[in-house]
């Protein structure tokens, strides 16, 4: 688990295509490694990824098939800048949000525009992750814990002050850039939740529908 509170950036020394998948090498920069041991989580642009081969100055990990195709990661160079953070312990403070590093899908920059000192952005999600999206509730965007300003659709609206501008990627960010998307965790479980018994049932994708609604009691006429 992370809170989305980037600790560094870094950049990426080596990727290393295998059968499929990837080894990919970061040079972690100003965050710290003494603690970290072989097998530890740490979050790349909000990826999940397992350490290995760790050294004084970075990491490796391998990429499955499955996240290049469900992520940005595929699409990073040699020298890129990512996003960086060590998993969430007890001690840790819970400064952003509850983030399982697991990326529902891929976003995309619509707009950038200066407000003040901050920096507003429209991003669009994939139509299937627009339900999870709220008003004033949290996403993970490239690792980045933010709060949702307002949504029109597919499209919803961030605010990123100085702060996080500077110490994070999203400061290079223009329109038609790519970042990864995790919705908040709760409203995801909470959908599963609501299918009850139907959850077992095989075919079932997992997606509330008006008949799953109706037949629970939402939204049936009132006699």
């Amino acid at each position: 688990m992370f809170t989305g509170i980037i600790q560094a950036t870094g950049t990426v020394a080596a990727l290393e295509p295998r059968g499929g998948d990837l080894r990919i090498t970061i040079n972690t920069g100003k965050l710290p490694l003494a603690e970290v041991t072989t097998g530890d989580s740490i979050a790349v642009s909000g990826v999940c990824l397992t350490a290995t081969d760790i050294t004084d100055t970075g990491f490796s990990a391998d990429v499955s098939g499955e996240t290049l195709a469900c992520t940005v990661t595929g699409d990073l160079a040699v020298n890129a800048a990512v996003n960086l953070e060590k998993a969430l312990t007890l001690s840790t403070p819970l400064g952003g949000h509850l983030v399982s590093g697991h990326v529902d899908g891929i976003g995309a920059v619509v707009s950038r525009a200066a407000d003040s000192r901050s920096v507003r952005f429209a991003i669009e999600a994939p139509a299937e992750l627009a339900r999870y999206i709220a008003t004033k509730g949290s996403i993970c965007v490239d690792g980045v814990s933010l709060t949702v300003n307002q949504v029109d659709g597919a499209v919803f609206g961030l605010n990123i002050v100085p702060h996080t501008l500077v110490e994070t990627t999203l400061g290079d960010c223009r329109p038609g850039c790519k970042v990864n998307l995790e919705v908040d965790l709760v409203a995801r479980y909470l959908e599963r939740l609501l299918l009850g018994d139907k959850a077992a049932q095989p075919g079932t994708s997992g997606r509330l529908t008006r008949e799953i609604l109706e037949a629970s009691g939402f939204g049936g006429k009132s006699e």
